[in-house]
This record gives structure tokens, C-alpha cells and sequence, in this order.
């Protein structure tokens, strides 16, 4: 096994660029966690080698992406009243940030600006040759994880793709998301490493910001588990709203548990399901836990929406929000989300299949789970889901 060195990742990475402004003085040691967690996991010399390659590839965009504010106006840009969709995980909040990115009136973060963020897209005038790049290396990923386009199937996008809010963070070595790690032969990382909602969100304007210099002005929407920063959040986005999609925490359990197990399958091989499955269930208790103590829940710049509801009348649902966002849904919107509806059906490389199984299996009672989150569910009208 290879053994990876923080400081001589560092080095390589400013001596590349000529830069040794993170942007954050506590980086190194952040990133040093990052490398003792990549040192820990028994990898051969082919995975450190491609854990050295992400590694430097976050490093220097992080760098560049640092230099670009300082040769740039980004921090003048005004992000005004974003719109960001929010939920438990499989709770058709992708669905619905979809249909809201193709309004023509709408911006939306693409995965190839997300993944090489510099410089800003709005001063490369000829072809961006990023787009091409992230397309590859989106096929790359489709091939690696097939069954992620059952559960996802929006990855066909490539890199024109919608990444998640969290996805800005990943040179911020915060959280490992698969996007960013799935050359790395590793499981993904879901905690542990030092969290910094205030830090978080500065660095998700500064890359709004840097993908709205000197192109046209539009509205955000956005899309993200801003749940558990919802203070954070606020304070960064004071004029933001947000839609709050609400699903039966029992399916949310299972659907989670089978998606990250067909992920992890393309990265590090068979996964342990009844391992997985109390993992999950454990981190939707706590999310819903959290949903119904914090306090921000009821804030007036919430909508909640039930995914039943959401389900039944999609294109509904987003003008329901666009009027609660002070904003009017065009003919052309419409049109277009219709036939972006009509294009995308959801089972379109195949359906993905999971069961409430998964859950019985490790020997929870389905009965005893609607039970506990029966306050949940009276709380959003949330009813049970009759399926598998």
C-alpha cells in the first residue's frame, strides 16, 4: 500500500499553480484528516494512486478558484431571492429542481462548473472546453455505477447535470460526496470530518457568484439537504425560499438504503445491505428528529409540500411554489417543463426496485415504524405509502 502525505499533496498543488491562498488558513489541517481517513482504509497502490489524482484536482481548483476572487469583482455580485428545494433523500426533490432549471428564466448550477469552477464561465468567450471535460467524465461514471442511472436517471444529463448544493463543498474536504470520489476504491464518507455551516455556505455564494459574473442575470434554483443548517442557511440567503418536499420516512429509508447500495457497488464492490440498512434508517430518525424539533421548520419563507401531492401534479406543484415565491410561472415555463416531463420518463434506463424488505430484514416492524413517525406524518399530512 502506497502511503499518501499531506504536506507533499499541498506542495505539489501550489507548486502547480504558482497559488498558496486556500482561501481558509485551516485547510491543511482539514485536508490532513481527509488524507489520514484516504491512509486508513487499506487501499492498494492503484487507489492512492487515483485518491492522489482527486486530491490534487480539488486542491488546485480550490487554489484557482481563490485567485479568480481576487482578480475578479465576485464578491459584488448580488445573489437575489434564490429558490432552493429541499427534502429527504428520494422525496422527488431533484424531480422538482429539474422541472424549476428549465424555466428559461431560471439558473441553475451545472456539474461542470461545479467541478472546475475556474475560471468564472462568463469570461471564456469561445467554446468552454469544461463542458466536454465533465461530459467524459460523467460517462466515466455512468459506466463505473450503472445502476446510479435507475435511481438518478438525471445523470444522463453529464455535465450539464444538477448537482446538489453539497457538491460546492467538495474542495472544501468537508464531505467526500461520490461525485467528486468515485475513482476511489472507498466508502463514502457521511460524517466525521469537522462541519462548518457559516463557512459552508460562504463558499456556496462565492461559487454562485462566480457562475453569475458577466452573464445574464436569472434566478437561482437550487436544490439541497439544508435541513440541519436551516439557521446557517437563513443567514446567508435571508431573501431565499425554500420548497420542502415530505415523504413517508418509511419508503425514504428503504429507497435511500437500495440507491447508495447500487453506487457503492460500482466503487468498492458488494455491499452489506442489512449493514446499510441500519445506517439509514438511523440517519432518517435523524432527520426526521431534527425536523420536528427545530424551530426554523415553521419559518414563513418554507413552503411544505407533500410528495404525494407533488407527484400528482408536478408542474402544479412548481408553480404553487413560484407563487408563494412572488413569482409568476410563464407559458413558455410551462411549456417547457411539460416537455422536459414528456422527454425524461423516470424509468428510462431501466427501474429501479427496492423493497420495504430491507427494513424487516434487519428486524424492524413496519407497523412500529408508522407508529413512531406517526407524529411526522400528522404533522405534514404525510400519508403511508401503499407499496413494496
Amino acid at each position: 500500500m502506497t502511503h499518501l502525505d499531506a504536506g507533499e499533496m499541498l506542495a505539489r498543488a501550489e507548486a502547480a499553480t504558482g497559488l498558496h491562498d486556500y482561501g481558509d488558513p485551516r485547510l491543511p489541517e482539514r485536508f490532513s484528516l481527509v488524507v489520514e481517513h484516504l491512509n486508513s482504509v487499506g487501499m492498494d497502490a492503484g487507489g492512492a494512486r487515483r485518491a492522489a489524482e482527486v486530491c490534487h484536482w480539488l486542491l488546485t481548483s480550490r487554489l484557482e478558484f481563490f485567485a479568480d476572487r481576487r482578480r475578479y469583482p465576485l464578491t459584488e455580485e448580488v445573489i437575489e431571492r434564490p429558490m432552493f428545494v429541499t427534502g429527504e433523500p428520494r422525496s422527488g426533490t431533484t424531480l422538482m429542481h429539474a422541472l424549476m432549471s428549465v424555466d428559461p428564466e431560471s439558473r441553475a448550477l451545472r456539474f461542470w462548473e461545479v467541478m472546475y469552477p475556474s475560471p468564472p464561465p462568463g469570461t471564456v468567450e469561445a467554446a468552454d472546453p469544461r463542458r466536454a471535460r465533465a461530459d467524459a467524465d460523467w460517462r466515466e461514471i455512468n459506466a463505473k455505477l450503472p445502476k446510479w442511472l435507475h435511481s438518478h436517471p438525471y445523470n444522463d444529463m453529464l455535465g450539464d447535470g444538477l448537482p446538489e448544493d453539497e457538491r460546492t463543498w467538495a474542495f472544501d474536504f468537508r464531505v467526500l460526496t461520490p461525485t467528486a470520489w468515485w475513482r476511489v476504491p472507498m466508502q463514502t464518507v457521511v460524517g466525521g470530518l469537522p462541519a462548518d455551516p457559516t463557512a459552508q455556505y460562504r463558499i456556496h455564494k462565492a461559487m454562485l457568484q462566480n457562475f453569475q459574473f458577466h452573464r445574464p442575470r436569472k434566478r437561482w434554483v437550487l436544490k439541497g439537504f439544508h435541513g440541519f443548517r436551516l439557521a446557517e442557511f437563513f443567514d446567508a440567503y435571508p431573501d431565499a425560499t425554500l420548497l420542502w418536499l415530505h415523504r413517508d420516512p418509511v419508503q425514504v429509508a428503504a429507497s435511500r438504503t437500495m440507491m447508495m447500495a447500487d453506487i457503492l457497488e460500482g466503487i468498492v464492490g458488494p455491499v452489506d445491505l442489512q449493514a446499510a440498512a441500519k445506517m439509514h434508517l438511523q440517519l432518517t430518525r435523524e432527520s426526521i428528529a431534527n425536523t420536528m424539533t427545530n424551530p426554523l421548520v415553521d419559518d414563513p419563507r418554507i413552503l411544505h409540500v407533500r410528495y404525494t401531492d407533488f407527484v400528482a401534479d408536478q408542474v402544479g406543484t412548481v408553480r404553487r411554489y413560484y407563487a408563494f415565491a412572488d413569482r409568476g410561472l410563464s407559458a413558455d415555463a410551462g411549456a417547457a417543463m411539460r416537455a422536459y416531463l414528456a422527454a425524461n420518463p423516470g424509468d428510462r434506463h431501466g427501474k429501479f426496485r427496492y423493497s420495504t424488505s430491507l427494513l424487516t430484514d434487519i428486524g424492524e416492524d413496519l407497523d412500529a415504524l408508522h407508529d413512531e413517525f406517526r407524529p411526522f406524518r400528522e404533522r405534514f399530512g404525510v400519508e403511508i405509502e401503499k407499496r413494496g
